[in-house]
């Protein structure tokens, strides 16, 4: 007893020694030898193991810090479980899921305490795999707790599929789930307790143990999770990089994209087949098969009816020392990517496939051998189908071998996923290029042929040629009264030319003669042949604009330029008119209204000038300057978009406080100066006088106006008709041909609310436009005297009508109120035209 006092008190005065003593004697391997066979009482062995506690756990966290494979750790955990538990043996099956189906694998085997690391884990071809809905262990991984199985036969959830596969019996079992956070990592199990029918309840409580190698799986799952996404993001920052860079063709898009994200694939070898995306073939390729010569087609579909052709492979192959790239246009049925049917599959059905041991799989036909004399043999695969955004499958990607050896999991087919979607949808790109310049070569082709129709021909030109422009006095190009009734529709293309020489502008512009009579009959055939917006008025609005800058004295306050693209685009101001406002083309949904946002006819009528202005035959200002050609081109713009009337009234105030700020100026110098100085006066000013010229036909002798008046009217009918009957609505009295009787009363309207003041102000601006605010007030009071004519009309029906309802119950019949309105209506010669048009 002295003895065993003594050497107590000499350990414990020696901790050091102590400490290296039992180092040396009682190390885990020395302990698991000694007890190799079944032991009968283990709380020695506990007692010793919570000696060498602290000694392991510092092991496990050099080997976790200096280990960078995680089963390394886990195995040692599992030694220690194992021989803490005194179990048989242990294993840890991981989680993971394929093809969005979870599953367990085998990930460390039949390990114990003195077995190897190298014996104890699964080589990724040797894998046992089952669903999660299979055995205690895939329940326990469902239901993420432990379970104690005293025996296994009498529990309904075990399976023997393990133990058919190696031959083992298993009696009874202790599983635990791994887990992080709240997601199940995998499951370790002990099995067939030594010395013991079961597991004890004590035996449950080896979660500190179990704990250590949570860490470790823990750490792993987070540097893998870290990859994946980090990978992940590359691949699509890289694909969205190339796919961008390339819009032109789909294959050279997908193949920049492809080959630059290959290191984050991590895979040995992939192939691209892009798919034929043709839906209906040609009519000469039926008729062999509808006259029987040829069976038809009875192979696989896509899901949208396309047939399943290959048109082009991609091989990209990165698993020897040196990359290769081979693209096989219409590749054969025999090449290494498709004979096993997998592609077509995937094509066909639209389903992502993760295939792991495709040797042993029977449903396609995968080479077991060496597909080409590099010796690359295929062990697991990966295919999905790369879909744009219209739902359609426009080719398969298929990934070969993990280069780790493990099969794709979940992780890979979200990552190849992403890449796949995001070039499907890409192709969106190549598509609405492709579709662009359709567009333009079909505009292209348009022009080319509304260019053959409108331009002028060489005889057109020649007749004009021919001719002598007339002088500007003797048809009075120079008056404000200007009919063009007289004049025929040719003469008006000769006047329009006379108009470019009065102003001096085409010797010095150096415009050719040809080039002018071409531009001038192209704009005339231009014009449609429809009721009021028809050449005639585009002829008045451009022989206007040159009567105020000549006769209204308005041109010195613009260079030769300006006043050359002011009268050029008056004239064109109207080109290619349908005869329907702004307002029925946003109504009907037309393609102008689409194209253009605000003063839809207007915008384009300016683009129609500007097209005439790129065709070299037809640019009258082909001679001048770039600088000089954009000032142009600015000018159209102004006043082109300056005949919308919805912009007249946000223009008209800033006139005003530009004529009353030169009115009291007493020398004409000043006033030049204080509007040619600042560009902006001069086009507002410019504006005002599109206005003008625009509404010119009001301020015409009464004989031209009124029968102008009915012209407009008669278009505005005409769009009234097209409203009730093409869009099913009513259209507002201007428009309604059944409200013609009110012409007068809405012309008065008309002239008072928005003509006056434009001629007021110009006659305030400039005495010599006076004669056409005295046109517009002789109009006034002619049409005032119809509309009070109409009105006495109505009221005397009106009283007719009562008369008639008080002698008799009899209702006025039609002839009756026609033959009191002959009687009332006493007209003079020039408003039985008009009243000709009632309804």
């Amino acid at each position: 007893m002295g003895d065993k006092d003594s050497v107590e008190k000499y350990l414990e005065n020696n901790p050091q020694f102590a400490k290296e003593y039992f180092d040396k004697k009682l190390s885990p391997e020395v302990i698991a030898t000694t007890f190799a066979e079944n032991l009968k009482d283990q709380s020695s062995f506990k007692d010793v193991s919570q000696i060498q506690e602290a000694n392991i756990i510092y092991d496990l966290v050099k080997e976790m810090q200096s280990q960078i494979v995680m089963e390394k750790v886990l195995h040692k955990v599992l030694q220690r479980v194992c021989l803490i538990l005194n179990a048989d043996r242990c294993s840890y099956f991981g989680l993971r899921a394929r093809n969005g189906i979870a599953e367990l694998t085998t990930t460390l085997f039949n390990v114990t305490p003195t077995s190897k690391y190298e014996e104890n884990l699964v080589n990724p071809t040797n894998e046992i795999v089952f669903p999660i809905d299979m055995g205690v262990v895939g329940y326990t991984a469902h239901s993420k707790k432990m379970h104690n199985i005293p025996d296994v036969t009498k529990n309904n959830r075990f399976s023997d599929f393990v133990d058919k596969q190696t031959g083992y019996k298993t009696k009874n079992m202790l599983s635990f789930p791994m887990m992080a956070d709240k997601e199940c990592l995998g499951v370790a199990m002990a099995l067939n307790k030594i010395g013991a029918e079961e597991f004890s309840k004590a035996d449950e409580e080896v979660s500190p143990e179990l704990s250590k190698a949570n860490t470790s799986l823990r750490k792993h799952h987070t540097a893998y999770m870290f990859n994946v996404e980090s990978r992940k993001g590359q691949v699509l920052l890289w694909s969205a990089s190339k796919v961008f860079e390339e819009l032109t063709d789909i294959e050279r898009q997908f193949h920049k994209a492809l080959y630059t994200v290959r290191i984050y694939l991590n895979c040995e070898r992939y192939s691209v087949g892009l798919l034929d995306m043709t839906k209906e073939k040609e009519f000469y390729d039926e008729w062999p098969v509808k006259l029987g010569d040829v069976p038809p087609y009875s192979g696989p579909k896509t899901p949208d009816g396309r047939e399943v052709i290959f048109y082009k492979i991609i091989d990209y192959l990165l698993e020897g020392p040196k990359e290769e790239i081979k693209v096989i246009p219409g590749p054969p049925i025999d090449h290494w990517a498709l004979v096993s049917g997998l592609p077509t599959y995937v094509s066909e059905n639209g389903y992502i496939c993760n295939m792991m041991n495709v040797a042993a799989d029977e449903y396609f036909t995968f080479q077991k051998e060496a597909v080409d004399e590099s010796g690359f043999v295929i062990k697991n695969v990966l295919s999905l189908p790369i879909v744009n955004k219209k739902e359609e499958i426009v080719g398969i990607a298929t990934f070969f071998n993990r280069k780790d050896g493990k099969p794709f999991d979940e992780h890979d087919e979200q990552i190849t996923e992403a890449l796949t979607q995001f070039l499907g949808w890409s192709v969106l790109n190549c598509d609405t290029y492709d579709r662009l310049n359709r567009m333009e070569w079909r505009k292209d082709i348009a022009q080319e042929m509304l260019m053959c129709q409108t331009r002028c021909t060489n005889i057109e030109m020649q007749s004009i040629l021919r001719s002598n422009c007339p002088v500007a006095i003797d048809v009075d190009l120079l008056l404000f009264s200007f009919s063009d009734f007289p004049v025929t529709e040719h003469g008006l293309i000769m006047c329009g030319i006379r108009c470019f020489f009065e102003l001096n502008v085409v010797e010095k512009f150096k415009v050719p003669a040809e080039t002018l009579t071409r531009w001038m009959y192209t704009v005339r055939k231009g014009y449609r042949d429809i009721t009021y917006h028809n050449w005639r008025h585009g002829f008045n609005v451009g022989q206007t604009m040159f009567c105020l800058l000549q006769t209204g004295r308005l041109r010195k306050y613009y260079s030769d330029l300006d006043a050359f693209a002011m009268v050029a685009a008056a004239f064109c101001h109207d080109i290619d008119h349908r005869g329907t406002n702004n307002l029925y083309q946003t109504k009907s949904g037309s393609p102008l209204a689409k194209l253009h946002g605000s003063s839809i006819m207007e915008r384009h009528h300016l683009e129609y000038s500007k097209t005439l202005m790129a065709e070299e035959s037809l640019n009258i200002f082909v001679n001048l300057q770039k600088r000089q050609f954009e000032t142009v081109q600015h000018l159209f713009d102004v006043c082109i978009i300056a005949t919308d009337l919805a912009l007249y009234f946000k223009k008209r105030t800033m006139f005003q406080n530009i004529v009353n700020a030169t009115e009291p100026m007493e020398t004409e110098k000043d006033k030049i100066d204080h509007i040619s100085n600042n560009p902006i006066r001069k086009e507002i000013i410019m504006a005002m006088m599109m206005t003008g010229c625009d509404l010119s036909a009001i301020t015409k002798p009464w004989d031209v106006q009124s029968k102008v008046a009915l012209m407009v009217a008669a278009e505005f009918w005409e769009q009234g008709d097209l409203e009730r009957t093409v869009l099913d609505q009513q259209p507002i009295p201007m428009m309604d041909r059944n409200c013609a009787a009110e012409l007068p009363k809405m012309q008065c309207g008309f002239i008072q609310f928005v003509c006056a003041f434009v001629y007021k102000e110009f006659s305030r601006f400039h005495v010599e436009i006076t004669p056409m605010f005295d046109g517009l007030n002789i109009n006034l009071k002619n049409w005032k005297e119809l509309a009070d004519i109409h009105a006495a009309k109505m009221a005397a029906i009106e009283e007719e009508k009562k008369k008639l309802e008080l002698s008799s119950t009899v209702v006025p019949t039609r002839t009756q109120i026609n033959l009191f309105y002959s009687n009332v209506c006493k007209q003079s010669t020039c408003t039985q035209t008009l009243y000709s048009l009632k309804p």
